[in-house]
């Protein structure tokens, strides 16, 4: 753990925040060179990029501190205060995808092609930045005698390392939609194809953490009831755009 990488002067640089710029970096200038190949105006991916992380972020404090209301009524400040952590990353992709959708909507850029092209990477953004929780100490597991369990400092007990699982998981992501990306059948596979694969394994992952609360239904966190939601509807929607683009290759 070492959430603070180094300080400037009385200036903390944080270990999460440098993850979270690296991942997003990386990723859409990856994603501007993705699009350039399909045709598409790459200094409008640099703009699209900057607002999904503005709403990204604003949308993951927010979903946070709402589960979390009664603290923040007593310390109003603490939410601006994201140095002290408190994000769910669900809130951030909601958000982020609705103001994507207003954006190319707004400037008459095709919607799900756009999406196709940039959600393959918006899994390699999170991939890294899941390296930040990790350095920051959050996001961590439950107890376990695995081999490959991790100790925070100050503690006897080895956890899982589920910022690694998490980190992991959308790497594959990344690799799969990249795979998928080049030979896909229907406009909109990628882009759903990334809503289906990340719920389903998040919903498994959850079951490691150690610092959510199981208190829906008695068993199930709150991220674990948002990703059943996606995954159904992202496979019904998925379901039919493949159903659609078979008829649309026959005809």
């Amino acid at each position: 753990m070492h959430p603070i990488l180094f300080k400037i002067g009385p200036i903390n640089v944080y270990s999460y925040g440098v993850m979270i710029a690296i991942g997003f970096t990386v990723a859409i200038c990856l994603a501007r060179q993705q699009a350039e190949k399909e045709g598409f105006d790459g200094d409008r991916i640099i703009d699209l990029g900057l607002y999904l992380l503005i709403a990204g972020i604003v949308g993951a404090r927010l979903l946070y501190v709402l589960t979390n209301l009664s603290e923040y009524l007593k310390f109003p400040l603490e939410i601006i205060m994201l140095n002290h952590g408190g994000l769910v990353i669900y809130g951030g992709i909601i958000l982020a995808t609705f103001t994507g959708i207003f954006f190319l909507s707004k400037r008459k850029i095709p919607i799900l092609k756009t999406a196709d092209i940039l959600f393959p990477y918006v899994a390699l953004a999170q991939s890294i930045g899941r390296i930040g929780c990790l350095l920051n100490g959050c996001c961590y597991g439950r107890p376990t005698s695995l081999p490959w369990g991790i100790y925070f400092p100050g503690q006897v007990i080895a956890l899982h390392p589920t910022e690694i699982y998490f980190s992991l998981n959308a790497l594959a992501i990344f690799l799969i939609l990249k795979m998928v990306q080049k030979r896909k059948r229907f406009t909109g596979q990628v882009f759903l194809l990334y809503f289906i694969l990340y719920s389903a394994t998040r919903f498994g992952i959850e079951f490691f953490r150690g610092d959510s609360v199981h208190n829906i239904f008695g068993a199930l966190t709150l991220s674990q009831v948002i990703s059943i939601i996606i995954f159904v509807v992202a496979l019904l929607i998925y379901h039919r755009r493949s159903l659609l683009g078979r008829t649309e290759q026959r005809i």
